[in-house]
């Protein structure tokens, strides 16, 4: 059991974690902790926390758990804000996209990771922000990674695994690097392509009233581009290393597509089109594992 749980960030996955905590009876004393004072405000009037600070330092005082969700282009000045009182006794975990970029942040505020924290990312979110996105069962049957180091308390390992298990997830763990190269193929380099087409359709659709008649496959297709711009602005940024080759790669396999396309290459489009299903059919298998 829990007795002080500090959430810094309290929007889709802060938010979520403290309903389901609630739920889950994990916690005696949900702390939240958020620059956004309408969301902060909100928060508390909808339960999702017992007590709410603006200040990071304040927020974490006495917290035997400090989950850190706020977008990644923050976590050197939670950090920093962290330093003064850093709970040693505690564990302190995260819920950023990225993990190198984290890690990095913490190397350059503490000069080494401290061993008491432990670097995650549950898989699982939403194209809509804020503590109004949150859920009790976001995590059910999701996947979380935990990257921690070989410096990495086992113990505090441990207590992270169980309270994301106990939230009804599915904990792994990778090497901090594996996991960025990983999730820039799922999930970054999609949500680039979306808000990219969205934005090149936007333009058209000035003219040419577009967004009128456009079918379902649009809407599934382009609905990640609703995401937070933010927090994807912070994660392009934090694993562009790992982006960028994926975007000149995709820009490589339209050309190929385009000129099929342009040939008439019936036989050939027609195998990609059936390569491409099977791709996305083993992906439908996996998730069911």
């Amino acid at each position: 059991m829990i007795n002080r749980l500090c959430i810094i960030g309290v929007g889709l996955i802060g938010g979520s974690v403290a309903r389901a905590a609630r739920a889950k009876e994990l916690c005696h004393e949900i702390v939240g902790v958020d620059a956004d004072a309408d969301n902060l405000r909100s928060a508390l009037e909808w339960g999702v926390i017992d007590v709410g600070f603006s200040d990071v330092a304040k927020g974490a005082a006495n917290a035997d758990m400090v989950m850190i969700a706020t977008p990644v282009g923050s976590f050197d000045v939670i950090f920093n804000a962290l330093k003064a009182i850093w709970p040693t006794e505690a564990v302190v975990t995260d819920a950023g996209s990225t993990k190198c970029s984290v890690i990095e942040s913490a190397k350059r505020v503490f000069g080494e990771v401290p061993d008491n924290f432990v670097p995650g990312h549950p898989i699982a979110g939403a194209e809509k922000s804020g503590v109004g996105a949150s859920t009790v069962d976001l995590f059910q049957g999701k996947r979380v990674i935990l990257t921690p180091l070989e410096t990495t308390s086992p113990s505090a390992v441990k207590r992270v695994e169980r309270l994301w298990q106990s939230m009804g997830a599915k904990v792994y763990q990778m090497e901090p690097a594996h996991h960025d190269e990983v999730l820039a193929a799922t999930s970054h380099l999609p949500h680039v392509l979306a808000f990219a087409l969205t934005n090149m359709l936007g333009k058209k659709d000035e003219q040419q009233e577009i967004f009128q008649f456009a079918a379902g496959g649009f809407r599934d297709f382009t609905r990640i581009a609703s995401s937070d711009p933010k927090m994807w602005l912070d994660i392009c940024l934090a694993n562009r290393r790992e982006i960028l080759p994926l975007i000149h790669q995709f820009r490589e396999e339209l050309a190929v597509a385009a000129s099929l396309i342009e040939k008439g290459a019936t036989d050939q489009l027609f195998a990609l089109f059936v390569d491409a299903r099977g791709a996305r059919q083993r992906f439908l298998d996996q998730l069911e594992k």
